[in-house]
């Protein structure tokens, strides 16, 4: 699997990302160091304890980091949450969270596809 095919299947913009990072082995440095960042585990915690304020403060992160890397399906869906959740707990923000969750396996499984085709 391509850097590309990767972007392809987390419903990404490869071309985007590119126009920003001077190589493709920066970007690939970033894309696997998505794998380790604690966001998403900080979001699925916070919302499960009920504390909107960390879990708008892990959306957020999730947004501005998938905005950096142009992973714009799980960037689309963390910026709908983080805005529901800007000013505490909205009905809809459990509905989005679900989608948020969806949309970050999606990215984990493809990135982890990729690191496995390339021995990574």
């Amino acid at each position: 699997m391509t850097l590309q095919e990767c972007y392809a299947a987390l419903g990404g913009d490869y071309a985007g990302v590119a126009s920003r990072l001077p190589t493709e082995r920066m970007v690939q440095k970033f894309v696997l160091k998505f794998l380790n960042d604690g966001s998403y585990d900080l979001l699925v915690r916070s919302m499960a304890a009920e504390d909107y304020a960390e879990a708008f403060r892990a959306a957020h992160t999730i947004k501005g980091v998938c905005q950096n890397l142009d992973f714009t399906v799980l960037y689309q869906s963390s910026c709908q949450l983080s805005e529901a959740l800007r000013n505490g707990f909205t009905p809809e923000a459990p509905a989005l969270a679900e989608q948020v969750g969806a949309d970050y396996r999606r990215t984990v499984e493809a990135i982890r596809a990729y690191q496995a085709s390339n021995g990574l």
